[in-house]
Order: structure tokens, then C-alpha cells, then sequence
């Protein structure tokens, strides 16, 4: 066997463990890659009943409903469409109606989505990509939204720091 013939050996083994390697690894992630959609998307789209997925949009205005032992039932829209969503499970603080959240879970045979998990937006950069372009579509999004601080707060001058705070005294 010539020195090329080895080399070229060697290389079509290795491209196969390779090739092995990332077979195994890629179908192992198969049932934890959890794809994101938005209510838009779940309506075009038909989402097969039982598959999971991440379920983003706002939460519809007078949609939220309690009910017993924890059970929460709403709805999510990005303006396009709207899909009911049933969770259990205590709701994050900042989750309210007209606020932005992330739902993770599965659609029923119903067309409701079950959800296991329930985020709620903390800032305009929490909110997925999608939903953030078809709100701004919509009209329904500006531009530094929900910053957290109000107008004033931002353009008030901060106070003078005090000299003798940080100075280290020597010993």
C-alpha cells in the first residue's frame, strides 16, 4: 500500500466516524429541540395534535380566567390570530393580560394549547423575533417599549457622588 493510498484510507475513516458521531448526536437532540410559533403560524400552519412546541404572543385582553387548584386558561394572539392556552401552575409575577409570554407545551386535539411552562416578557428584547415583527406590522409595537423606566426617569441628572466613598485609606 502506497503512502497516498494510507493517507486516503485514513481520511475516509475518520470522515466516517465523523459522519457516525454527528448521526448519533443529532438523533439524541430530536426529542429535546423544541421549535417556536406563533399563533399565526399554529393556525396557517396546522399543527399536528401532540407535538411540542414553544407558543409566543401577547396575552389577550380580557381573556385570563382562574380556576381551581391552580388552573389558569387564556389566550395568546400576535394580532393575526389568536389560540387558546390551559396551564397549571402558578403564573411568573409579570405575567398579566395584554403582556408579552413564551408558553411552552402541546396542542390538543381541541386546538388548545397545553401548556407545562408559561414565561413571561421582562423587556421588548425577550420577545421573539416573529411575534416582535408581526406586532410592529400590526402597528402595535414602538420602538423602546417596555424599557421599565418612565421618560422622566431617564433624562433626570444623577446625583453628585460623594468624594469619600471608594478612597481606601492606607495602613
Amino acid at each position: 500500500m502506497t503512502r497516498k493510498s494510507r493517507r486516503l484510507v485514513l481520511i475516509a475513516c475518520c470522515g466516517a466516524v465523523l459522519a457516525l458521531a454527528l448521526g448519533l448526536i443529532l438523533s439524541a437532540m430530536t426529542g429535546s429541540i423544541v421549535f417556536f410559533r406563533s399563533p399565526t403560524e399554529v393556525a396557517a400552519q396546522g399543527v399536528a395534535p401532540g407535538t411540542r412546541f414553544r407558543l409566543g404572543g401577547l396575552v389577550t385582553e380580557g381573556s385570563l380566567k382562574r380556576g381551581p387548584d391552580q388552573n389558569v386558561e387564556f389566550s395568546v394572539t400576535d394580532t393575526g390570530a389568536t389560540v387558546p392556552v390551559q396551564y397549571r401552575g402558578q403564573l411568573p409575577d409579570l405575567f398579566r393580560e395584554g403582556q408579552g409570554i413564551v408558553a411552552e407545551g402541546k396542542l390538543d386535539v381541541g386546538g388548545v394549547f397545553r401548556a407545562d411552562t408559561v414565561l413571561a416578557k421582562h423587556d421588548e428584547n425577550y420577545m421573539p423575533r416573529e411575534v416582535a415583527d408581526a406586532l410592529k406590522a400590526q402597528g402595535r409595537w414602538q420602538e423602546g417599549e417596555g424599557k421599565g423606566k418612565p421618560e422622566a426617569a431617564k433624562e433626570a441628572p444623577k446625583p453628585a457622588a460623594d468624594a469619600t466613598l471608594g478612597q481606601r485609606s492606607e495602613r
